[in-house]
């Protein structure tokens, strides 16, 4: 994992979870595969593994680059701008 400089700039503490799944998965009638949380707003998405990429398609839209797994028992986190584990 690398220190990018997207974390430094995140708020600090972590913007809660807007919801306790992804609401476009839940509004289309999909199911979500793996929870990814924004880490600049708190949007929780799906997966690239989902049909509907909602957390990429999130960082698509706001430019938010970090997010992190919002799985039981996973604690890592992800930055879209550079395209790896920070």
């Amino acid at each position: 994992m690398i220190e990018c400089p997207h974390v430094t700039e995140l708020p600090r503490p972590e913007p809660a979870p807007l919801t306790d799944t992804c609401p476009e998965c839940l509004a289309a009638g999909t199911h979500p595969v793996q929870l990814r949380k924004c880490l600049a707003c708190g949007h929780v998405g799906c997966c690239d593994s989902s049909a509907g990429r909602h957390a990429t398609a999130h960082f698509e839209q706001t430019g938010h680059p970090v997010m992190r797994t919002f799985e039981p028992g996973e604690d890592w986190r992800w930055c879209f701008e550079d395209g790896s584990l920070v």
